[in-house]
């Protein structure tokens, strides 16, 4: 592994902040302390910093030689609303508040990142080091689009990093195309008049409406879309009745739909709402149908995917990095930037978690786990990977 030497030498310091923000996590736009620390950091590092980028967002400015081109590199902030189990010394201070994805890591590898390219800034151009709020579910990146991150911070490409938990440490994965999933939610009520439970027959019954089109949705997946585009609707909660003798008024269907297409997003939506309202109608029922679009899928360009795959290769070796690996129905707001920017969002192996030597909540360590934490032989790793990939960017004819 061809790690950058000065990064290694500073990897207690850029550790150090992030077990810090580990300790202190902060939900989406709530990210105050956060970007202080990381504007702070960046200029004692001489680093200029525009705070308030899309809420709490914050985008370094770092400028070598005369060069006019310009690659933006992004690490989001946020936590989660989980309740930590670990106890060891960094373990969040903040109840009901964690760093369960490994944000509070994304930040502090480009921060090394950040660190050793002001000290020798060996390129020809401007890094735009783009600290985002809001990952979670907030849509930060749309919000910090929305205030002129392309604009005021003109950049030709932009990259994105995220831990991966089972793929092992000092590896790799990608893949051009679709790698991650759109993340859409619906809510659908169906209307139906309360009656006693042992007179069924003077009521309309809300739930058996509610079980059927649960289950006839799963149909769309198998017999309305083409089985080789990849979707899945997910039936999350069913809520319904106060009493064991009483047949309710109203059934609450919620739930998500993730597809790696937007066409196939509209064919769902589309028939699931005209399965529910059918449905509904057969049993004499109404129906409030409600569909909300988060985030849109992945979409990894081909150049800059290859791009990153050498940048990786030369850092781990070409065994380490799967430049195919099979894409995730999981999402990430990075999409939306993708959209406007050409750019790749890779996985960087966090391991198994046996880098959680004492103090870790019982379970995994996988993402979004109470026991979860960021493996900080990551750090040098993915600095490392973020300041290779800056030089070698820049240095393209």
């Amino acid at each position: 592994m061809k790690l950058i030497e000065p990064i290694l030498q500073h990897q207690a310091e850029i550790q150090n902040i992030r077990r810090d923000l580990h300790a202190h996590p902060e939900l989406a736009f709530e990210e105050v302390r956060t970007a202080e620390v990381v504007a702070r950091t960046l200029n004692e590092w001489g680093i200029p910093a525009v705070c308030g980028v899309g809420g709490t967002g914050v985008v370094g400015i770092l400028k070598s030689g005369t060069g006019e081109r310009a690659v933006g590199l992004r690490a989001d902030m946020d936590a989660l609303p989980v309740a930590e189990t670990n106890r060891f010394p960094h373990a969040s201070r903040h109840a009901g508040k964690m760093h369960a994805c490994g944000h509070d890591g994304h930040t502090a590898m480009l921060l090394g990142a950040a660190k050793y390219l002001a000290q020798h800034r060996n390129f020809n151009g401007t890094v735009y080091l783009i600290f985002q709020p809001a990952e979670e579910g907030g849509g930060g990146a749309r919000k910090m689009m929305d205030d002129g991150l392309f604009s005021r911070f003109p950049m030709e490409a932009i990259f994105g990093m995220h831990n991966w938990p089972g793929l092992q440490v000092g590896t790799f994965a990608v893949t051009p195309g679709p790698m991650m999933a759109s993340s859409n939610e619906f809510e659908v009520v169906v209307k139906g008049k309360g009656a006693h439970a042992a007179q069924p027959h003077k009521g309309i019954d809300p739930i058996m409406a509610a079980i059927q089109i649960a289950q006839s949705w799963q149909t769309i997946i198998t017999r309305n879309k083409s089985p080789v585009d990849t979707a899945v609707i997910s039936v999350t909660q069913i809520h319904s009745g106060s009493a064991t003798n009483i047949i309710p008024d109203e059934a609450t269907l919620i739930g998500t739909v993730r597809t790696f297409s937007g066409h196939v997003l509209d064919l769902i939506e589309q028939r699931m709402h005209d399965v529910a309202k059918h449905t509904a109608a057969a049993f004499d029922a109404d129906l409030e149908f409600h569909f909300k679009r988060n985030y849109p899928p992945l979409v990894n360009h081909l150049h800059e995917t290859e791009f990153a795959v050498g940048v990786a290769q030369t850092i781990v070796g070409k065994e380490a990095v799967d430049a195919n690996v099979e894409p995730t129905m999981g999402a990430e707001d990075f999409a939306f930037m993708l959209q406007e920017k050409r750019g790749c969002y890779i996985f960087i192996g966090n391991g198994d978690g046996d880098h959680r030597a004492s103090g870790h909540g019982l379970g995994p360590c996988n993402l979004h786990n109470p026991s979860y934490d960021f493996n900080d032989e990551l750090l040098p790793i993915g600095a490392t990977y973020w300041v290779r990939l800056a030089e070698a960017f820049l240095a393209q004819p």
